[in-house]
C-alpha cells in the first residue's frame, strides 16, 4: 500500500471521526460498569437514554441546552421514574476516567495526516471550549463539532462546511449504524466501528494506506 507523505491521488480529501466508541472507549462501558457496581438492572441506563430519545436530558445534554448541573438533576429524576437511583454527577466522572484515547486510533490519525488528510471530529458531546481545544492539540484534529446531536444531518453539514469539503470527499467513522446512514445519504463514505483494528484496515482500503500497525 502507498505511504506516501502526499495528498493520495482520488476524491477523499477528510476523515471525519466520532469520538466515543471509535477514538475513545464507548460510553456504554461506563454505563456497565457503574450499574454492576451500585446494583442496577443490565442496560438500565442506555434504556432510559433511548426511551427518553430527543427530549430528555441525556439530548438536551448533548445540544447544550442544559448545563452539567441541570443535566444531573433531569437525569436524576428521568432514572428514578424507570425506578432507579443514579447519582448523575459519579455516572459521568465515571465516563470521564475511561476517556484515555485508543492507541490504534491516535497512530491512524497520525498516519493519516502524515499523508496529508485533513481529520475532523463530530460527537454527541455536550459543547465545552476547554476540552475541544484539549482534544484539538493531543490528538491533532483540525474540527471538532460537537453541541448538535447525531443523526441530526445539520453536524454532518457542519462539518463539512469548517473543513471546506464535499461529502463526497469525506469518510466518516462511527461505531453506530443510525449515526453512519445520514452521511451516507449526504455522499460520504462511512465505516462501521465494531473492532477498532478492523475498522481501520477498511479505512486503510479505501485511502490505499497502511493504517494498522503491526
Amino acid at each position: 500500500m502507498a505511504t506516501s507523505a502526499t495528498v493520495p491521488p482520488m476524491a477523499f480529501r477528510v476523515v471525519i471521526f466520532d469520538l466515543g466508541g471509535v477514538v475513545f472507549p464507548s460510553p456504554f462501558d461506563a454505563f456497565d460498569r457503574y450499574e454492576r457496581d451500585v446494583g442496577l438492572p443490565r442496560r438500565f441506563i442506555r434504556t432510559v437514554v433511548a426511551e427518553s430519545a430527543d427530549h430528555g436530558a441525556w439530548a438536551r445534554f448533548e445540544r447544550s441546552e442544559l448545563d452539567f448541573a441541570g443535566f444531573c438533576v433531569a437525569f436524576e429524576v428521568e432514572c428514578a421514574r424507570a425506578g432507579g437511583t443514579v447519582d448523575a454527577a459519579a455516572l459521568m466522572q465515571r465516563i470521564a476516567s475511561g476517556l484515555a484515547p485508543r492507541p490504534e486510533m491516535v497512530d491512524a490519525i497520525s498516519r493519516l495526516r502524515t499523508a496529508g488528510l485533513r481529520i475532523g471530529a463530530i460527537t454527541n458531546n455536550w459543547a465545552r471550549e476547554d476540552r475541544a481545544a484539549d482534544t484539538h492539540a493531543a490528538l491533532g484534529f483540525d474540527v471538532i463539532v460537537e453541541g448538535i446531536r447525531k443523526p441530526d444531518p445539520a453536524i454532518y453539514e457542519l462539518a463539512c462546511a469548517r473543513l471546506d469539503v464535499g461529502p463526497p470527499e469525506c469518510i466518516f467513522l462511527d461505531d453506530l449504524g443510525v449515526n453512519l446512514k445520514p452521511a451516507r445519504a449526504m455522499g460520504m463514505t462511512t465505516v462501521k466501528v465494531v473492532e477498532p483494528r478492523a475498522a481501520l484496515a477498511e479505512l486503510g482500503g479505501h485511502l490505499d494506506l497502511e493504517l494498522v500497525a503491526d
